[in-house]
C-alpha cells in the first residue's frame, strides 16, 4: 500500500517514470533524442544529456564510461545502458514492443548489444574521419 501511495505522489509531483540520458555533444544522439522525445514524454519519460551535472553526480561513472552509451535511469535507481536501455524503452512503447519481445529469443540480447556498441563507437564518424568509410589511396 505504501509503495502505491509513493507512486501516486511521484506522479502527482510530475516526476518522470525514468530519465533517458543521451550524449548531448553527439549530433546523431541529439537527432534521435529530438525524434523520439514526444513518444517518450507522453509515456512518462524525461530526456536529458549525459553531460548534465546531476547525471554525472548521480551515476558517478568515469567520463569515458558515462558517454559510451545512452542510458535509462529509473526512479527506483535502476540504470540500463546501451541496448538494454533500448529494450527497456521498447517495453513501454506499444509500436516498439516487438523489439522487447524479440530480445528474449536465444542470442538476441548478445546480437543487440554488439550491434548497439558498434554503432555507439562509430557515432562520431564523419565522411572524412571515419575509418569505416576511408578508402585506401
Amino acid at each position: 500500500m505504501n509503495s502505491e501511495i509513493a507512486k501516486l505522489s511521484d506522479a502527482a509531483l510530475g516526476w518522470p517514470r525514468a530519465w533517458v540520458l543521451y550524449d548531448g555533444d553527439c549530433p546523431l544522439c541529439r537527432k534521435w533524442a529530438a525524434r523520439f522525445e514526444r513518444a517518450l514524454t507522453v509515456r512518462g519519460f524525461d530526456l536529458a544529456p549525459l553531460q548534465s551535472a546531476w547525471v554525472t553526480e548521480c551515476l558517478g561513472l568515469p567520463e569515458h564510461e558515462l558517454l559510451s552509451r545512452m542510458r535509462v535511469l529509473t526512479r527506483d535507481g535502476r540504470d540500463y545502458a546501451g541496448a538494454d536501455a533500448l529494450i527497456y524503452l521498447a517495453r513501454h512503447v506499444w509500436w516498439a514492443w516487438p523489439l522487447y519481445a524479440a530480445a528474449d529469443l536465444p542470442f538476441a540480447k548478445t546480437i543487440l548489444r554488439r550491434g548497439y556498441d558498434f554503432l555507439a563507437r562509430h557515432r562520431h564518424c564523419g565522411a572524412e574521419l571515419c575509418s569505416l568509410t576511408r578508402r585506401p589511396q
